[in-house]
């Protein structure tokens, strides 16, 4: 116990460490002379132009939570020049997400073939997954293409984390309203450290006062806690993990599953309605007396 206590120290320090690092050389232009795109699709900014859409990104997203472009761009002005690289570092340092860098695989309605995750075993990661992209209505084909991130690889880098988090989502059992993305973005923020995850969590303003509560009760320690002891969730190769228990990769990775939010809330409205009825039954019978 006190060697895996020790362990996940020192690996959070690390985490953390990184970011100490030196950045990396920063090509410095104006909007006279932008130099070319390093990649297909790639925008080459400026300080202020990255400056001002981090800015206004971040209100635009904090306005309209469903604007998943503003969100992209976000994520994308927010982690460089530090958080995007520690994160390919983490890919580096790994023999699995090395591999991932080496193959660039993307995850699509293309690449993974929905009828045959349909067919795999329950509790498989591959059945999880496509069972919970069904249940909550969600195409892999809908993440934004990177644009505004320098780096080549780390373009790919911030790629695979969108394309990924629906693979989070299942791992999770987290729902795509409001309340489960902001737990599942609690998760990630502490797992990837991208400031985007965690300014995302100011959108817990906009929750009900009752789902406020119950986020910072229940879901902001659970995803603080998680996210920091399990391993990077970058480096999972999950093309190869689709036939896997999804239990033992939770195992693997040190994620515990939190309560599961449909049915908390579904629970909470079968009592209120009961509590209605139970009411209105007693006022009705509390008339016929008086009558």
């Amino acid at each position: 116990m006190l060697k895996r206590s020790l362990a996940q120290r020192s690996w959070s320090t690390a985490r953390f460490g990184s970011l100490l690092a030196a950045p990396p050389e920063i090509r410095l232009f104006s909007v006279l002379n932008r130099p070319p795109p390093n990649y297909e699709g790639h925008v080459p900014l400026t300080t202020i132009e990255r400056g001002a859409l981090a800015v206004g990104s971040a209100l635009g997203s904090l306005l309209n939570p469903r604007r998943h472009d503003l969100i992209a761009a976000l994520g994308e002005a927010t982690a460089t020049p530090y958080f995007i690289y520690r994160l390919r570092n983490a890919m580096l340092a790994s023999p699995t997400g090395r591999r991932i860098l080496r193959d660039r695989p993307r995850i699509t309605s293309q690449t993974l073939s929905m009828p045959y995750l349909r067919t795999l075993p329950p509790n498989t990661v591959g059945r999880t997954y496509a069972a919970w992209l069904d249940r909550e209505g969600v195409s892999p084909d809908t993440r934004d293409q990177v644009r505004y991130i320098d780096n080549e690889e780390c373009a790919y880098v911030m790629q695979r984390y969108r394309e990924c988090h629906d693979f989070s989502h299942a791992l999770t059992g987290l729902p795509v309203f409001i309340e489960g993305e902001i737990a599942l973005k609690g998760f990630e923020y502490a797992n990837t450290l991208l400031p985007m995850t965690g300014l995302s969590l100011t959108a817990v303003l906009r929750l009900k006062k009752a789902e406020r509560e119950r986020f910072f009760s229940t879901y902001l320690p659970w995803a603080l806690a998680n996210g920091f002891k399990a391993k990077e969730v970058i480096n999972v190769y999950w093309e190869e993990q689709l036939e896997t228990d999804v239990d033992d990769l939770r195992a693997e990775l040190g994620v515990e599953k939190p309560p599961d939010l449909r049915d908390t809330r579904k629970m909470l409205r079968e009592k209120r309605k009961a509590e209605k009825a139970a009411k209105e039954a007693k006022d009705r019978i509390g008339g016929l007396k008086d009558a």
